[in-house]
């Protein structure tokens, strides 16, 4: 399936990836000692991709810019949308080209003290 299709039917999308998830945990539960050596594919996996895009997109820190400066409303306008930018980043992926970008960090307050922790705020490109 494509990922325009996945974008779709993103409920569908998730539903696949949770087969695999589940499928993955019982054989590692059954072998312990069971080695996953080739995940690359399930990185590349449309329904992953179109998973942790929907992720991204439902996430309240969605309206924030990371440090490319886009918000997820500003991809999805692009020419493209979304689709297109999972189509370049599978395509990186794939042939071993993808360098993420660095992280735009802010310092937020703990709850209940005075100190200070680290937010990670990932950019959508790459």
């Amino acid at each position: 399936m494509n990922i325009d299709a996945l974008l779709l039917d993103p409920v569908g999308a998730g539903q696949q990836v949770l087969r695999m998830q589940t499928k993955l945990h019982s054989w590692a539960a059954i072998d312990r000692g069971r080695r996953f050596d080739d995940l690359f594919n399930l990185v590349t996996d449309p329904a992953f991709l179109v998973t942790a895009w929907e992720r991204v997109r439902r996430n309240t820190g969605a309206r924030s810019a990371g440090v490319d400066q886009r918000t997820v409303a500003a991809i999805i306008a692009a020419p493209g949308g979304a689709a297109g930018l999972l189509t370049d980043i599978r395509d990186q992926l794939k042939y071993r080209t993808f360098r993420p970008m660095p992280v735009k960090e802010r310092m937020i307050p703990k709850p209940g003290t005075t100190k200070r922790r680290r937010l990670g705020i990932p950019t959508a490109t790459a």
